[in-house]
């Protein structure tokens, strides 16, 4: 396999050239151990550690490598494992808040060119949740793409996908069935070679089927939902990079319990109402009871749904939360330390749990 199989390019071949005169060599991580990377050079899998200067000038565990990210190593004699000395400067990024009080930016996966957003139409479609999935994509730098699974599984899926792009903007809305694989054609465009996708959602809404699909091969284990609440069962643990027949590259996540704002652009995710708020009379429009504001005008006329606009409303607010949280929190300082971990191949090694 060559590296421009695993996404490698001239972005980041410039990026590398001071780490190939320091004589590294270029990997790209395709799964995140608990303590450690599980690596691919282009010739081989391998373990690789975090060291040294990395570990002494990060800031926080969001600037340590992630799943598809380019990192610089080297090797240690007499042992297969590999140091991480470097984290190269990345393309893109999917980020959230980690859950907790003291939530901190948890990258879930770097260097990506598409992310599906996964939903099933076998529950209650919920736009609300696809509304706060695209906020953060398109921050991310990642082209988009809804993806509706399950579409055997709902009585009339045109309705379906024109209630999604009334909110997506223009990031396409494609409905399919992985189980029988209907439809699955339709990521085509997105699944070239050297192309990394990354695929998001919660639980039970067939990131692993589709996986599968594209693999021709079951690489991943599939549950199904309960029955009494269509609720998807955790199967997927890691995240982890595969290269598909096609060429294209696929990340695999595990299901999200939640999706909390980091660094997203919420006002690109609701461009109508941007459009909306351009135009009332006064710039300043608290969109209450001022004259000539467009933005009420809009919701008394139907243009603009009144779930649509408290859903902009509860993003707003609480991405201005996040801004006083960033702002009252103390500085962190001091080193991240990784414990040591067992060097067995790919195969065989004991995969950790990545916390959602």
């Amino acid at each position: 396999m060559e590296l421009a199989d695993l996404g490698w390019d001239q972005h980041f071949a410039a990026a590398f050239a001071p780490h190939a005169a320091a004589g590294l060599q270029p990997a790209r991580v395709i799964c995140e151990l608990r303590h450690a990377c599980a690596l691919h050079t282009g010739a081989d899998e391998v373990v690789g550690e975090c060291r040294g200067r990395l570990l002494h000038a990060a800031g926080s565990r969001a600037e340590l490598p992630v799943v598809g990210d380019w990192v610089a190593v080297s090797g240690r004699p007499g042992e297969s494992r590999l140091d991480i000395l470097a984290v190269l400067p990345r393309k893109t990024r999917f980020c959230r808040r980690a859950a907790g009080e003291h939530g901190h930016e948890q990258v879930v996966a770097a260097n990506v060119d598409t992310v599906f957003l996964l939903s099933a139409l076998d529950t209650k479609l919920n736009l609300r949740r696809i509304e706060r999935y695209l906020a953060v994509a398109r921050e991310s730098g990642m082209q988009p793409v809804v993806v509706l699974n399950k579409a055997d599984l709902h009585p009339d899926v045109p309705v379906a996908v024109a209630a999604v792009r009334t909110i997506a903007g223009d990031a396409p809305v494609v409905a399919l069935c992985a189980e029988t694989a209907a439809g699955c054609r339709k990521l085509a465009p997105w699944l070239q070679r050297g192309q990394t996708v990354v695929l998001l959602g919660p639980s039970g809404v067939g990131k692993s089927t589709i996986i599968n699909h594209l693999m021709r091969e079951a690489v991943q284990t599939i549950q199904v939902v309960r029955g009494k609440d269509r609720k998807g069962r955790h199967t997927t643990t890691r995240r982890e990079l595969f290269v598909a027949p096609s060429g294209a590259l696929l990340i695999d996540t595990p299901g999200m319990r939640e999706l909390q704002l980091w660094a997203s652009d919420v006002e690109d995710a609701f461009a109508d109402i941007a459009i909306l708020t351009a135009h009332c009379r006064f710039t300043n429009c608290g969109h209450e009871r001022e004259p000539g504001c467009a933005v009420r005008a809009a919701l008394a006329s139907g243009a603009l749904s009144e779930a649509r606009w408290l859903s902009y409303l509860k993003l707003r607010a609480e991405q201005a939360a996040l801004s006083r949280h960033l702002a009252a929190r103390p500085e962190r300082t001091g080193r991240i330390v990784w414990r040591k971990v067992s060097q067995a191949p790919r195969a065989q090694r004991p995969f950790e749990e990545n916390q959602d």
